[in-house]
């Protein structure tokens, strides 16, 4: 089977804000920024994943990643975790 690529968002507990990318091992890309591994996240710790998309492309997740971090990308995660943001 090929292998997937994925597009995350992680909510910082600490400042609350959001943080989207994209890589083909979400599980190790997740721990890297939990362990402080990525500079744009390390001082925003302890992260949590909030969403998640699989591609079938690298070229698809990047223009994806690119979209959600677009003013309507933006909404459209608001309307998708709707219930997450509100409960």
């Amino acid at each position: 089977m090929k292998d997937f690529f994925y597009i995350y968002v992680l909510k910082s507990i600490v400042d609350g804000e959001n943080y989207t990318g994209y890589t083909n091992d979400l599980n190790l890309r997740i721990e890297q920024h939990n362990k402080g591994y990525v500079e744009s996240t390390k001082n925003r710790r302890p992260l949590k994943i909030i969403y998640f998309e699989a591609c079938l492309s690298q070229n698809d997740a990047l223009k994806r990643e690119k979209y959600l971090k677009t003013h309507y990308g933006k909404m459209f995660l608001k309307k998708r975790l709707k219930s997450y943001f509100t409960g």
